[in-house]
Parts: structure tokens; C-alpha cells; sequence
């Protein structure tokens, strides 16, 4: 079981707390907010009304016994820097802090972040490359040059199986399940696909591009 602080009780950090919470995480949540605090509150083991840059009060928390910080501050920059600096200092395993442009991701990962996540750019990426093609029906970002696209099986694969189709040795990507009348299964490479079935594959968008002609 990972025992995890969310700083920050606003929307974002009750999504994350729902979501950890079914996976049976250990959750404090600190916020400045008695309003916020009651709001997450069904979905935490803990919560905190205090404010996060006070060096006192976050000490009294017992940051090294968190296995992850998660910082959703969103609405003072300056006090998530100060916030993620903080954590650092006190001995934090590992801290994530939230961005909302790419000045703040460099300054939060200069000023101790571990890692950053930038909800607005992720998700405006993803509805850019779904709402771009009709053939592309979903996808997720792993790395900056690497991603995982749902796509439709075009009519040339029809009848194909995935090993005769020979992707990963032509374009460089991997199928890594296959959606059939809505379910999801795991590729064999005996598998035969057909038009009106779905793949997820992974790999860059130039290679996706040219695989299925988009």
C-alpha cells in the first residue's frame, strides 16, 4: 500500500484522490481551504487544513513517510514552487507538481520536482491528434516522442493476422490489444483482425501516420 500527500483539495486533486483511493492508497490531503478539505474528505485517510509553505507546519506532516507528494496547486504558482521546494528540503521521496505552461514545468523541476504533469497541454494534445483523423479513435502520451493510438483496422488488414501483418519490423510499432465488439483483449500473433475491429499501438506519430496511410 502507498501512503501519498496531495497538496492541493481543488478538483484536480479530488480526481486524484477518488482514483488512488480504489487503489487502495494511503492518502493525506493538505489545503488552506476548510471548504476543499470537506470536500475530499470521503476520499482520504487524512486531511490537513494548513498552507504548504510554512516550513513548521508541513514538517509536522512527516514528508519522508510519504512514499509520493503530489502538488495540484493551480491558481499561485508561487506557492507551488515554494510548496515543491519545500517537500524537497524535508526530505521528500518524491514529489510531482502540477504545470499550466512550460516556463512553470522547467522552474518546478529546477526547484526539485521529480516529475511534472501538465493536464491542459496533455489533454489538448490528445483531442488535437483524435479530432484530426476519423481513423485515429483515442490516444496517450507516454513520452514526447512516443504514444499509444487507438486505431481502426483499415480494409486491407481485414482477414490479416498481426504476425503476417509484420508491422513492427515495417513501420516500428507494436499492437498491444485489439478491441473486439468492445472488448478488450491481448494480441496473439495468430490473432486474425478485421474491418470494424480496433488496434492500440504504440509508437511515434510519423510512424502511425504512415502505417495507416493518415
Amino acid at each position: 500500500m502507498k501512503t501519498v500527500l496531495i497538496i492541493g483539495a481543488g478538483q484536480f486533486g479530488i480526481h486524484i484522490a477518488k482514483k488512488m483511493s480504489t487503489l487502495h492508497c494511503e492518502i493525506m490531503a493538505v489545503d488552506s481551504d476548510e471548504g476543499r478539505i470537506n470536500e475530499i474528505l470521503p476520499y482520504v485517510t487524512n486531511a490537513q487544513i494548513g498552507n504548504s509553505t510554512n516550513e513548521t507546519f508541513m514538517r509536522s506532516l512527516g514528508i519522508r513517510d510519504f512514499d509520493v507528494c503530489i502538488v495540484t496547486i493551480s491558481s499561485n504558482f508561487q506557492n507551488s514552487l515554494e510548496t515543491t521546494a519545500l517537500l524537497k528540503e524535508l526530505g521528500a521521496r518524491k514529489v510531482i507538481s502540477r504545470a499550466q505552461n512550460d516556463v512553470q514545468e522547467k522552474f518546478l523541476l529546477r526547484n526539485g520536482a521529480d516529475e511534472t504533469f501538465y493536464p491542459e497541454k496533455q489533454t489538448a494534445y490528445r483531442i488535437a491528434t483524435k479530432e484530426a483523423s476519423d481513423d485515429i479513435l483515442d490516444t496517450f502520451e507516454v513520452d514526447p516522442s512516443v504514444s499509444i493510438y487507438e486505431v481502426r483496422v483499415p480494409k486491407d488488414w481485414d482477414s490479416k493476422t498481426i504476425a503476417g501483418l509484420d508491422i513492427r519490423r515495417k513501420y516500428q510499432l507494436n499492437v498491444i490489444a485489439v478491441r473486439v465488439s468492445g472488448r478488450l483483449s491481448m494480441p496473439m500473433p495468430d490473432m486474425v483482425l478485421h474491418t470494424g475491429d480496433q488496434v492500440l499501438v504504440i509508437g511515434s506519430l510519423e510512424d502511425i501516420q504512415h502505417c495507416f496511410r493518415i
